[in-house]
């Protein structure tokens, strides 16, 4: 009995299942025919509006700046050399690196030993020339005045002679007294040749002894320059650099003692493409003396000074491209040669140009023009210059709206919601602030005072920012990323 009440039981609730489900299944059928059976009604089409930055083209005269980079040299650099062979018996106090020196300053001094006796025995020479210039002098007048004897006493035997010959004409005279008046005339001319012949090797000597003098004038002013290049003195007012001999060393001739640099008198080199280049030659195909500005970046904070363009290489130099070109520094303070800069080139000024960002022109030159029903229109400029993040442009679209950014939804036809600037205000924004901890504020103020190459003004305006209570985060990541931190 337990078992047919048990049977039943689950036969009714399985029919109950089943009722269930075909009863399911009836309703969901309906359901779908009456859906199938209702007209679908599609909503209306809605244009799709972007919101895109404007910026107003307009033509203006720009200055565009070429950007390159360069190192620092001075222009007067002078190679201090040993002219001989010696001993280096004194040096300045300043003769190291780094040492400041004046015009005139003695910086090496050598032992003039063997150059001072040789300048004492040149003087020696040159005394006893000088003596046998006046002996020949001498000698020459005591010739001349013997030549003016004999042509005397030949004079007064000729006169005899004459007499003689005349007394013997009237048959006064003696054929043997007109001979012997005659041989004494001939002996009187003889003597003068004689004395006319010693005459001429006083005049040789004289020539010999000035010859003698020269030559010893010419040997002591050579022993003069050695002895004056015993003393090696400053020419200029400057800086040592690469210093290498002491006192005491003995040096070789031509042996580089030093190198002398001024480091007020500043230049730096940098090199241009072909183009760029092109760009800063005037109508005579000479460079301008363009403007340039030369950047060194120290600690977080950038040194500026101002120069000018002054000459450019002779060749374009093995295995190089483009031109070196230099420009002279104004009072560059805090540069020295060797640094490595940013220099910054003002080109010639173009007139009739439009300035967009660099986002709103693509690599052909098409830009996306807004038009009177706020939709977007193509079209095409001139790219000249690229200044960064900015463009120089040359086209007919002065006056016009020009999107800022282009992107891959917009182009021609689109419907857009411009957004202008100065529309609504805007809040500048503000440079980013920190508080520093002490000990991070004294890690940074350390490193500050122990910089040798910062100079002082710079030095004095970052640790007066550092001792501010809030710092700007630029400033002291600039200068952690110098300490390693």
């Amino acid at each position: 009995m337990r078992f047919l009440r048990q049977s039943m039981i689950g036969l009714f609730m399985a029919a109950i299942a089943l009722g269930m489900l075909v009863w399911a299944v009836q309703m969901i059928g309906g359901a779908v025919q009456t859906r199938m059976a209702d007209q679908s009604v599609a909503p209306p089409a809605r244009e799709r509006v972007f919101t895109v930055n404007v910026v107003a083209a307009q033509a203006t005269t720009e200055t565009p700046v070429l950007q390159s980079f360069g190192e620092v040299a001075s222009r007067r650099t002078l190679e201090l050399r040993a002219p001989e062979n010696g001993r280096v018996m004194e040096l300045a106090e300043g003769f190291e690196e780094g040492g400041t020196v004046r015009a005139g300053d003695v910086l090496v001094r050598f032992d003039p030993a063997d150059t001072q006796s040789a300048f004492e025995r040149s003087q020696s020479d040159l005394a006893d020339a000088q003596a046998e210039a006046r002996d020949a002098a001498r000698g020459l007048t005591l010739a001349g005045d013997e030549v003016a004897a004999a042509q005397e006493q030949a004079d007064l035997r000729i006169r005899a002679a004459q007499r003689q010959r005349d007394l013997a004409t009237r048959g006064v005279g003696t054929a043997a007294a007109t001979e012997t008046a005659e041989l004494a005339a001939s002996a009187a001319r003889q003597a003068v040749l004689a004395r006319r012949q010693a005459l001429a090797q006083a005049e040789a000597r004289v020539d010999l002894a000035a010859t003698r003098t020269a030559r010893a004038e010419i040997a002591l002013a050579e022993a003069q320059r050695r002895l004056d290049d015993t003393v090696i003195t400053a020419p200029f007012d400057g800086r040592l650099s690469a210093t290498a001999v002491v006192e005491g060393r003995l040096v070789a001739a031509n042996e580089r003692l030093a190198e002398l640099i001024d480091p007020d008198d500043l230049e730096v080199s940098f090199r241009l493409s072909t183009a760029q280049f092109a760009r800063l030659l005037d109508a005579d195909g000479a460079i301008v003396k363009a403007q340039v500005s030369v950047i060194l970046d120290v600690a977080g904070i950038d040194i500026a000074v101002q120069g000018r363009i002054t000459r450019t290489s002779a060749a374009t130099g093995e295995g190089q491209t483009g031109r070196l070109v230099f420009a002279a520094l104004d009072r560059a303070a805090g540069f020295k040669p060797g640094d490595f800069v940013t220099v910054e080139v003002q080109e010639p000024a173009l007139s009739d140009v439009i300035r967009l960002p660099a986002s709103a022109v693509d690599a052909t030159g098409g830009v996306l023009l807004l038009d009177a029903e706020n939709r977007l229109e193509a079209g095409t400029v001139t790219i000249l210059r690229r200044q960064g993040d900015a463009v120089l442009v040359r086209g007919d679209i002065a006056g016009r709206e020009v999107v800022e950014a282009r992107s891959p939804l917009l182009g021609a036809g689109i419907s857009v919601k411009p957004l202008r600037k100065g529309a609504t205000a805007q809040t500048p924004e503000e440079p980013e602030m920190l508080e520093l901890s002490e000990e991070r504020r004294a890690k940074l103020v350390a490193f500050v005072e122990a910089n040798k190459r910062m100079p002082k003004e710079a030095k004095a305006r970052v640790l007066s920012q550092l001792a501010k209570p809030q710092v700007s985060a630029r400033t002291v990541a600039r200068i952690e990323s110098r300490m390693g931190g």
